[in-house]
């Protein structure tokens, strides 16, 4: 079952949140050519998305050895969006292609007042 978080981006900053993937014994698992992808959508049936990022466009980094996904999603990016309540996911997919969600949950964006 993949864990629950509230994530927040800030409207016109850079997009840094960082997870770690552990085993249900709490070892770090090695994310040695796994993928990532990430979408942010206002419902769980929203045809379009309000983001998206993936490790193949370099908006979510893996650190392999240490099992750490990261968002890199640029300020110019996060100044597009609309503020407001959101829904959203982090899968990763295994050499094999088999899909595993890690985080999922809420998403909030904050208005931004400095431009």
């Amino acid at each position: 079952m993949a864990a629950f978080y509230h994530l927040v981006i800030d409207q016109g900053a850079t997009l840094r949140e960082s997870f770690t993937y552990k085993d249900s014994n709490g070892a770090v698992v090695n994310l040695e050519n796994y993928t990532a992808r990430s979408q942010i959508r206002s419902s769980y049936s929203a045809a379009s998305t309000i983001l998206s990022a993936t490790s193949a466009a370099g908006t979510l980094t893996i650190t392999a050895a240490s099992g750490v996904i990261a968002f890199n999603v640029p300020a110019a990016t996060t100044a597009a969006l609309t503020p407001g309540n959101y829904v959203w996911d982090l899968e990763i997919v295994d050499p094999s292609g088999i899909v595993t969600r890690l985080v999922g949950g809420t998403c909030t964006v904050t208005p931004e007042v400095t431009k």
